[in-house]
């Protein structure tokens, strides 16, 4: 509880959604993606796991717990484990995302009887226990490819990154919750005042005159 004068000074309000969340510009996507087309096999890993989240806007602990099992080749679609919604998802394989795991698979992964898809580089090549590894493998390569990464940038600026493209470009907020995995579209309204151009089609004329 505050005491003397500072009791009496009102809170300012806050706002539900009053933040816009951090994203990044497709360029600044592709530049963190050419970050790893270096051929080595630590590279094809962190391709593949940045497609997964700029692509498809998976959480660091889906991709984390991401298993041989969830791929279906024949199907063209990646299964994502139920996890903090309490329901799998099945989320169609875009042929680059596709690519990108495959050439991880056949190239990169160390030999392992472990179904996870992705594998520590070093031995014992261990999987991934948890979504902190994703993060700091985003916050490195963001870092590498000079994005601005004060405050910590991890694996969820690319989930941001999807859902304002997607609602950008006209796609309902029925769809964007469903590849998301929302609960309640009032989670995915968040991204309603990113569709800036719109916004600026009807917001009403500044009549204060020129500063």
């Amino acid at each position: 509880m505050r005491e003397g004068l500072a009791a009496a000074i009102p809170s300012p309000r806050q706002y539900l959604y009053a933040i816009l969340p951090a994203r990044a510009t497709a360029e600044q996507v592709a530049d963190v993606l050419a970050c790893c087309q270096n051929g080595t096999p630590v590279g094809m890993r962190d391709h593949a796991v940045l497609l997964l989240l700029a692509r498809l806007g998976l959480r660091a602990r889906e991709v984390a717990r991401l298993t041989l099992d969830d791929l279906d080749w024949h199907q063209g679609v990646l299964r994502v484990s139920a996890g903090k919604t309490q329901r799998d998802r099945v989320l169609p394989l875009p042929e680059e995302v596709g690519t990108a795991l495959a050439k991880y698979l056949r190239f990169a992964r160390p030999p392992s009887s472990d179904r996870s898809i992705f594998l520590h580089a070093q031995p014992p090549h261990r999987p991934w226990c948890g979504a902190s590894a994703v993060s700091q493998l985003v916050h490195r390569r963001l870092s590498q490819s000079g994005f601005p990464v004060k405050p910590w940038r991890g694996a969820h600026l690319f989930r941001h990154t999807v859902a304002s493209q997607m609602v950008n470009a006209g796609v309902s907020f029925k769809d964007v919750a469903d590849l998301l995995g929302h609960q309640s579209l009032a989670t995915t309204g968040i991204y309603a005042k990113l569709n800036l151009d719109t916004l600026a089609s009807v917001a009403l004329p500044w009549s204060g005159g020129k500063a």
